[in-house]
């Protein structure tokens, strides 16, 4: 029997779980539910609504990154 809560098969197809490699690499929430719709696409049944939520997190990641770097050009007087 599957365990959907600790493996869930849409997840388990690589060499590491996408939950274990967002962890290791300390990413935020936005990036890494990119990682996560985009590893688990092919397998969860529905791979255009799991690429377009990967595509609404990236852009929230990219408008969060622009800011980030607008405050930081303002902070330096550019």
């Amino acid at each position: 029997m599957e365990d959907v809560i600790n493996k869930p098969q849409h997840y388990t197809h690589g060499a590491i779980e996408p939950v274990d490699f967002i962890a290791a690499n300390n990413m935020n929430f936005f990036a890494g539910n990119v990682v996560k719709y985009i590893t688990r696409y092919p397998y969860k049944g529905k791979p255009i609504e799991d690429l377009e939520k990967a595509e609404f997190y990236l852009k929230r990641l990219i408008k969060e990154v622009r800011l980030l770097q607008y405050q930081q050009d303002m902070d330096r007087g550019r």
